[in-house]
């Protein structure tokens, strides 16, 4: 069984090439999540569809205005975006073609249950993915990798297993914050969480301690499946060099634009963002960062290539 996402693929007729709707992404279903490391394929598989090429810009499918968030219907007078908005789907399945091709998919997030992903998305901020796992080994060789578990442990023992990540003891209380949610509001079950509504669900997750934007967006995105890009440092920075945000834009702002220019699907929004994610540690780097080797290097702007 595989999961298609709709979209425009050129069929060639007796008058050239005209654009039906067959599929953009086709990705293998899986019972249990695939990854269990980051490490990116360099081939494109067969079932993975860059968008086609030969499509025209506006004929892409987009998020309509009534099915918009507020933020993204007030993306237009907002500061973001340095282009115009018509030209930015183009941009984005441009960019997300080049990212495809170049590295493959990316099998994210890694994980062996959905409960091991939402403690990684809280485990992995202010650190390196390296040490997350170091604390992850901890949990599992511990028996301290379930929802009924961590709710259990005493604090000082989940701390000292959670010390490879550091802030250990600020995540032991977030941890301990969200299985008590997930205990009161949904009866320990993450089948009922994530069967709420998104926007609720969201709510909820950035009401509790030590979660903000992007660890609720990869919450639900990587754990519920629910169609939320994440946007994160690397996603920032790449827009901003690349003249696509100004720099200090809102979170939710820089999260419109992207939900706003793509179709609304979370197999899309998983792999761009850790397409965006593998570009942003290996060649859009803070300083001394390698264009002349990143894919999306054809994209920049003039006035931003470095000097050679």
């Amino acid at each position: 069984m595989s999961v298609v996402l709709k979209s425009l693929t050129p069929v060639q007729s007796d008058s050239g090439f005209i654009c039906m709707t067959l599929a953009f992404l086709d990705l293998p279903c899986a019972r249990r999540y695939r990854a269990f490391n980051m490490s990116a394929s360099r081939v494109l598989p067969q079932n993975v569809r860059p968008f086609p090429p030969h499509c025209a810009q506006g004929s892409l499918p987009m998020v309509t205005d009534s099915s918009r968030s507020e933020a993204e219907r007030s993306l237009e007078s907002s500061s973001v975006q340095s282009t115009p908005d018509a030209t930015l789907p183009g941009v984005f399945r441009s960019y997300f073609d080049a990212l495809l091709a170049a590295y493959g998919p990316q099998h994210w997030w890694p994980g062996r249950t959905r409960f091991e992903i939402i403690v990684g998305a809280i485990l992995t901020q202010n650190t390196s993915w390296a040490n997350v796992e170091r604390a992850i080994r901890n949990l599992r060789a511990a028996r301290l990798l379930s929802p009924a578990a961590i709710r259990s442990a005493p604090s000082a023992k989940l701390a000292l297993l959670l010390r490879p990540s550091g802030y250990f003891r600020q995540k032991t209380k977030t941890l301990k914050s969200f299985v008590k949610f997930l205990h009161d509001a949904h009866g320990g079950s993450l089948t009922r969480l994530f069967a709420s509504p998104k926007q609720v669900l969201r709510d909820q997750l950035l009401s509790l301690r030590g979660i903000g934007p992007e660890t609720a967006d990869s919450i639900l995105l990587y754990a519920g499946k629910h169609p939320v890009f994440v946007v994160d440092a690397y996603s920032r920075r790449i827009l901003e060099r690349h003249g696509l945000s100004l720099p200090r834009a809102h979170y939710e702002e820089l999260r419109a634009l992207f939900q706003a220019s793509l179709p609304s699907d979370h197999q899309l929004f998983n792999e761009f963002h850790a397409l965006i994610v593998h570009v942003g540690k290996n060649y859009c780097r803070p300083s001394n960062p390698r264009c002349s080797e990143c894919s999306l290097s054809r994209f920049l702007p003039q006035s931003t290539l470095p000097s050679t």
